[in-house]
């Protein structure tokens, strides 16, 4: 099988080693003839970020990079990338790199056209519809890691840096306009980040999938992407320079991301709280807390894993199934609580006041409750 294709769901997507060299075309296609590249601080003297650089410079296109970039982005990250890319009269933007980079490049793609405050598109009810929809630029993704699949998505995390709460940035229209997924990319990645991000991916898939929502389409692709980590996640962290692991595991972040429509649960409601206050990777995050949420939920969904099991071929059904998440995350040196991924003595009360508020929380098959949620929380310190 060649690992090469185009796709036009859920966007355009440019899939396969080496494509990076089509960025100048990707750029042309969504209408952008001087582009801001957003990245984060870690990627931005890379040399895969200086290479995209020095594509866009050859073809007449600029060399523009904002790179004040947090781990977890904050609404003071994207008001400076929007005078960035006004300052430098851009017209579209390339959102270039993990979670972090992706989600603040569309956001300030965004707001750069904008009058009204961040905080007011915050995914509640129809408040996207506030935003001038034509004063959006547009947008080319370029995912550096396999996890977020921010890549597919209508939505961007932003940490309030007020409130260490965070919170979900949605409009239709930031769903970038041409995404360049090329696997070479993320061969450079750590292990941990390897492990972490392609956690990450699985986390969606099985949220989705165990979401008491109706999407059957992102059922099955849940299901899938589940079945690609499981396979190729390990080969991945083995081998850096395994380009077929790589690319299943990209194609396996878009997957969670597209499936996550259906809805995400708790182990995103607690992981959003702990990463705004602790600044812990995400998907590290939300593998710790995977195996002590898959018990709590285990009243709503044991059939239903029960099912993804026999798919991917673990013997056992429910209990099968989490003996390998808990065998899957010790292989790739996943922290096995809160303590050993650094966070000592937590503000229990802040962080369960953190997850009761976050979307994730109305996905989850078990009603979270303040008690419910401590309890949860305790068991994953």
């Amino acid at each position: 099988m060649t690992l090469t294709a185009n796709w036009s769901y859920p966007t355009a997507i440019r899939f396969g080693a080496g494509r990076i060299t089509e960025i100048a075309e990707a750029c042309t296609a969504a209408g952008i003839t001087r582009p801001l590249l957003v990245t984060d601080r870690g990627l931005a003297g890379m040399e895969i970020t200086t290479r995209t650089l020095d594509l866009l410079e050859a073809a007449g296109m600029g060399r523009a990079i904002f790179a004040e970039v947090d781990p977890n982005p904050n609404e003071k990250n994207a008001a400076a990338g929007v005078a960035a890319y006004r300052d430098g009269g851009h017209d579209g933007l390339i959102a270039f790199g993990g979670g972090s980079g992706l989600d603040l490049g569309k956001v300030v793609a965004f707001m750069a056209g904008q009058t009204r405050p961040l905080w007011d598109f915050e995914d509640i009810g129809d408040w996207w519809t506030r935003a001038d929809a034509d004063a959006i630029a547009p947008i080319v993704a370029v995912p550096t890691t396999a996890g977020t699949g921010s890549e597919v998505g209508r939505a961007s995390v932003i940490t309030n840096s007020e409130t260490a709460h965070k919170k979900i940035i949605f409009h239709p229209k930031i769903l970038p306009g041409v995404v360049i997924c090329d696997p070479e990319l993320t061969v450079g990645m750590p292990k941990s980040i390897t492990a972490g991000t392609g956690l990450d991916a699985f986390a969606h898939c099985v949220e989705a999938f165990c979401s008491p929502h109706y999407h059957p389409m992102s059922q099955g692709m849940a299901l899938e992407g589940m079945r690609l980590v499981k396979e190729y996640l390990p080969r991945a962290y083995a081998d850096g320079s395994d380009l077929e692991a790589r690319a299943h595991m990209m194609s396996a972040a878009a997957m969670g991301a597209t499936a996550f429509q259906k809805g995400l649960g708790a182990i995103h409601a607690l992981s959003h709280p702990i990463g705004a206050i602790y600044h812990t990777h995400h998907g590290t995050t939300n593998a710790v807390c995977m195996p002590a949420v898959l018990q709590f939920n285990r009243p709503a969904i044991e059939g239903v894993i029960g099912d993804a099991a026999r798919y991917l071929g673990i013997d056992g059904g429910f209990d099968g199934f989490c003996s390998f998440v808990d065998n899957l995350n010790a292989s790739l040196g996943i922290p096995a609580s809160l303590t050993a991924l650094g966070i000592e003595n937590p503000d229990i009360d802040r962080i369960v006041a953190g997850a009761l508020i976050d979307p994730s929380t109305g996905g989850n098959p078990v009603e979270m409750t303040a008690q419910n949620t401590r309890e949860l929380l305790l068991k994953i310190v």
